[in-house]
């Protein structure tokens, strides 16, 4: 029973600072018409970890679009600086992505579906403030790891507003 308390109070005291943020990329809804959220906990000053869902609403044809229909990315972020206001990190994710890669063969063009994992790195920055709202700016690439279907590389590219609370 000891230990059991234990463990449940290094388990609560570990979140004692934790910070949330509740994130909407703008870039990608204004340029690119895709959605994507984010979901951001703070583990202590220095890191972070985090979730963000991507959903493609442009169609297939268009020239300028990410292969990715949906693309959710587990993501670690490391801060650099200690200021409050602004901060500059690097992070390591993971990006579970599906979609379609336009293929031509002899019998004519089709489409083939694809799933695929990629692991990747980016860098950014990020501005909170004293109010909560917060904006991040971040550019990275990771490489699928599986598929022979799938794009070689997958792009991390956002422009965030969001809420920390």
């Amino acid at each position: 029973m000891k230990k059991l308390i234990l463990l449940f109070t290094i388990f609560i005291t570990s979140f004692s600072f934790s910070q949330t943020e509740v994130k909407l990329d703008i870039g990608d809804a204004l340029v690119i018409r895709a959605l994507e959220f984010s979901y951001e906990k703070y583990i202590n000053e220095e890191s972070s970890f985090g979730i963000s869902a991507l959903f493609n609403l442009a169609k297939q044809d268009i020239d300028f679009r990410y292969n990715e229909n949906v693309m959710i990315t587990p993501y670690y972020r490391h801060y650099f600086t200690s200021e409050y206001n602004w901060n500059f990190f690097g992070e390591g994710f993971i990006g579970i992505n599906s979609g379609k890669k336009e293929a031509i063969e002899d019998s004519g063009d089709f489409d083939l579906k694809y799933t695929d994992a990629a692991l990747g790195i980016a860098v950014g920055t990020k501005y909170v403030a004293k109010g909560g709202l917060v904006l991040d700016i971040y550019g990275g690439l990771g490489r699928n790891l599986f598929g022979s279907d799938s794009p070689v590389l997958v792009p991390r590219i956002g422009f965030n507003i969001g809420w920390r609370f």
